[in-house]
């Protein structure tokens, strides 16, 4: 069976701006203090030859939050961190510059120039950006940006740049295929087929962004045979129990969102309140994080029928050796997540490319081409099979696979099943990003 990275048309690069906008995505709630920041590593390294600069673009003082987008950043770095503690690649220490880019695409260029022209760094690594705007840049530098997350469309864009979940499309400087993305819909499948639900609603805001994403989660619903029960929340006033009674009365399975994480707590809350009880309150990787009991303190029911999914093995899976590994290196943290793990994969991305050149030269162009040509690449295990094919047409069916993963108290998230082998053939649905 042909694995394909997990891109559906509920989520992606779209539903990531609109959360993010909205201020929803919590992917880190690591404590700055659980690093030494600055501008570079300082773990101590051997000596043993010139070392390799690595960059590491984050919007960490974003207008969303300052612990909104570092959980990729700080994955990483605690893998550099690790790997030059055990004598680096070939004897040289990784060099980690960082750049906080504020959240906006002046900055953003502001880092980007930066990096590759002063920094003269090898690659960028676990790029987690609001405005990534200086994408172009990085691209016609022929820079690797390596694991990205997608918040936008540039990984689906650009050639050079290889976001954590693969690629398909051209990447010739146009979004997808002639501006259209497509994504498919295993998660309503699978919530139809392994947990016979039938009804969904969709909670969302009045408001132009939030409407127009819960909009594109119907469409991939109703394309899965749902009942779409439409709940529309007033942004300035939301009355987040009428919409948990009307739920309820509605006879809901599943309940996905367009709101932000108080939103989601005061929905939660308001469904505990009215007796509302469903399958699975399904939410994303960015907000897979070991912060549940604080973010929904105030409604039990709720939070035990949280559902996340993904591309990447459940963090809290240490029975595998890559998470393991993961948690091992982090055992000092007081919070988890999975955009940290994926951050600590896009790390690993780096140092198996360049360990591959290590005998020829450690270049851009030598770092490039294995990234672009590493097929079904896992991180270890920690990823869902990534590829960048660049199709010449968009897929109108996919295999695709996700990782799923239940919170439970007392226990965390409970991974369902594997995630190599929870995979469906379903539709690729079009959007516009």
């Amino acid at each position: 069976m042909r694995r394909v990275r997990r891109h559906r048309a509920a989520e992606g690069a779209v539903a990531a701006a609109l959360l993010l906008v909205l201020g929803t995505a919590c992917g880190s709630r690591l404590p700055e203090s659980d690093f030494e920041h600055g501008t570079r590593t300082s773990a101590p390294v051997p000596s043993g030859g010139a070392p390799l600069a690595v960059g590491i673009v984050t919007s960490a003082t974003s207008p969303v939050g300052g612990d909104t987008f570092t959980g990729p950043r700080d994955g990483a770095k605690v893998y550099f961190d690790r790997l030059n503690a055990r004598g680096g690649i070939d004897g040289r220490p990784v060099e980690v510059h960082e750049c906080d880019d504020g959240g906006s695409g002046v900055g953003d260029n502001a880092c980007v120039r930066k990096l590759i022209d002063e920094d003269k760094v090898v690659a960028l690594v676990a790029t987690t950006a609001l405005d990534y705007a200086g994408a172009p840049r990085v691209s016609r530098a022929g820079v690797p940006d390596i694991g990205g997350q997608p918040i936008g469309a540039a990984y689906d864009t650009w050639p050079h740049l290889y976001g954590i979940y693969g690629s398909d499309a051209p990447r010739d400087g146009t979004p997808g295929w002639g501006g259209k993305l497509y994504g498919g819909t295993e998660v309503y499948r699978y919530f139809k087929r392994e947990q016979g639900a039938r009804t969904a609603a969709v909670v969302s805001y009045n408001q132009a962004s939030s409407a127009a994403y819960a909009r594109l989660v119907e469409q991939g619903l109703k394309a899965e045979g749902y009942k779409v029960v439409s709940e529309e929340l007033d942004f300035a006033l939301p009355n987040f129990r009428a919409a948990a009674a009307d739920l309820k009365e509605q006879g809901a399975d599943l309940v996905f969102d367009a709101i932000d994480t108080h939103g989601n707590a005061e929905l939660c809350k308001a469904m505990d309140q009215v007796g509302a009880k469903v399958i699975a309150k399904v939410t994303n990787v960015q907000n897979w994080t070991s912060t549940v009991p604080d973010d929904y303190k105030d409604s039990p029911r709720c939070r035990n029928a949280l559902w996340a999914t993904g591309s990447s093995r459940n963090f809290e899976d240490t029975g595998n050796a890559a998470v393991r590994a993961f948690r091992d290196a982090t055992k000092g943290l007081t919070t988890h997540s999975q955009w940290q793990l994926e951050g600590w994969a896009a790390a690993m991305w780096f140092t198996d490319a360049a360990r591959s050149c290590a005998p020829t030269g450690i270049t851009r162009a030598c770092v490039d081409a294995f990234v672009n040509h590493s097929a079904g690449y896992t991180a270890g295990g920690l990823l869902l099979p990534v590829s960048f094919e660049r199709l010449a047409e968009p897929p109108r069916t996919r295999t695709a696979c996700l990782s799923v993963a239940r919170w439970q108290d007392g226990r965390g998230w409970v991974s369902q099943g594997d995630m190599n082998h929870t995979c469906f053939d379903v539709p690729q649905l079009p959007y516009t990003p």
